[in-house]
């Protein structure tokens, strides 16, 4: 039996509010908390946070000097449509695309790397 369950995931950045409302309308959520040091969006599949951190460097993809520590893998059912909103709303596309025909290595405006597929399973 589980002694827990996901509350959220939480991003670290030096911008809260850029970075929730980046995936708020990404994801189709809704920025239910802010203050000027954290950021909540609910989503109907949970939650994601966005948490000040002081002298905020993002991390280098997909190596270098700052690794990250963990990314972002979002289904979608058209990869070239889920790109160009994604660029639109304020993500950038990774140099290094590793498999584009099957994965978009995308980054947020706070320097995480996330991938968009159709090949992630409901």
């Amino acid at each position: 039996m589980a002694v827990a369950r996901l509350g959220s995931v939480a991003l670290d950045c030096s911008s809260p509010s850029t970075l929730g409302e980046f995936w708020a309308k990404l994801l189709g959520g809704e920025v239910a908390f802010t203050s000027d040091a954290f950021v909540a969006v609910k989503t109907d599949r949970g939650w994601l946070a966005a948490v000040q951190v002081e002298d905020y460097q993002p991390p280098t993809w997909p190596g270098g000097d700052a690794p990250k520590q963990m990314h972002l893998d979002l289904a979608v059912d058209d990869l070239d449509e889920a790109e160009a909103e994604a660029l639109r709303l304020g993500a950038t596309r990774a140099a290094e695309q590793p498999a584009p025909d099957r994965w978009r290595v995308l980054i947020d405006p706070a320097g995480h790397p996330f991938c968009l597929s159709t090949q992630i399973p409901e």
